[in-house]
């Protein structure tokens, strides 16, 4: 299974250049959502797209994920005439939520199969993040939530647009960049630089507006030693890959870390200028009043998540 996740940019000239015979796309349109209406959508090269309009009893991401796309992957594993899926992610689905929902949520009720996780029968071949260079590191540094852009996946979703983009380019094994005219080299080179410190085994595929995308050229350059929907935690490395530690138009990986117990209210109090042109943070805290807890800390533009990460040991 290969998916192919992004915000804007190629999705679709990459999805339509895999299509091959023994390929099936899948589409989910989640735009409706919170109103229990999921449009899915099968592309099988030389056919016309089978649209299917799903009523779900509870509007949500999850819901889809459970009831639908994940039997649905099973079901189509077992068709012989069926080798590869390629999954076009809508916006509000990160790759890394997705994929540890293949490995680990059960899907029980499939006729002819064992009841178990998709796992059983795909293997993630790539992830491949779609971006368009004009707006992206807008929006990786930006503060604006899903709901500011009219995206709602559910009633309690508070994700902010740079938590997602940012999101879909760490977890990619290699990337499409659209990059127009308007793109000086400039601001190519400060984008590549931020790209390779993100995603440093991803290799970089810049396309312009118009033209063609060679999806199997993109799968055949993704690293033997790519993530292929790894699950990672909080005890991971936190620098995968070895990024470059140099200093290139302006952008840099900064590192800090102390001895000492943190101190959530000197976090606080200094927030605003943290995150201030960072696109992204990571790590892990100990906090002297809950000396056995780890504490993940984790921002993504203007907002920042500090969450419980289990015990050190």
């Amino acid at each position: 299974m290969v998916l192919v996740s992004g915000w804007t940019g190629a999705m679709d000239a990459v999805v339509t250049s895999l299509l091959a015979p023994g390929t099936v796309a899948v589409r989910h349109d989640l735009s409706r959502v919170t109103e229990g209406v999921v449009r899915r959508t099968l592309f099988v090269l030389g056919e016309n797209p089978r649209e299917t309009t799903l009523e779900l009893a509870h509007g949500c991401v999850s819901c889809t994920l459970r009831e639908d796309l994940l039997p649905l992957l099973r079901a189509l594993s077992s068709r012989s005439s069926v080798d590869r899926i390629v999954l076009v992610l809508d916006p509000a689905l990160e790759p890394e939520a997705l994929c540890w929902a293949v490995d680990n949520v059960i899907v029980a009720d499939v006729v002819g199969q064992i009841d178990g996780p998709a796992s059983r029968d795909v293997r993630i071949e790539a992830v491949i993040g779609c971006l368009d260079a004009a707006t992206w590191l807008a929006d990786a540094t930006g503060d604006d939530t899903l709901a500011d852009r009219g995206i709602v996946a559910s009633g309690d979703d508070d994700r902010t647009v740079a938590q997602l983009v940012v999101g879909q380019v760490d977890y990619s094994d290699a990337l499409v960049v659209t990059a127009g005219p308007e793109i000086d080299a400039w601001e190519r080179a400060r984008l590549a630089a931020v790209l390779v410190r993100l995603a440093p085994n991803a290799p970089v595929v810049w396309v312009s507006q118009d033209s063609m995308v060679d999806g199997p050229a993109v799968l055949a350059s993704v690293p033997f030693d790519a993530r292929r929907g790894e699950i990672t935690d909080a005890h991971s490395p936190l620098l995968r890959g070895q990024p470059p530690l140099s200093v290139d138009c302006g952008v840099a990986l900064v590192e800090f870390t102390a001895t000492r117990p943190f101190h959530p209210e000197r976090l606080h109090e200094a927030i605003d200028v943290l995150l201030d042109g960072v696109v992204t943070a990571r790590g892990r805290a100990w906090v002297a009043t809950q000396p056995d807890e780890a504490l993940w800390i984790e921002s993504a533009g203007g907002g920042l998540r500090v969450a419980s990460a289990g015990k050190w040991l």
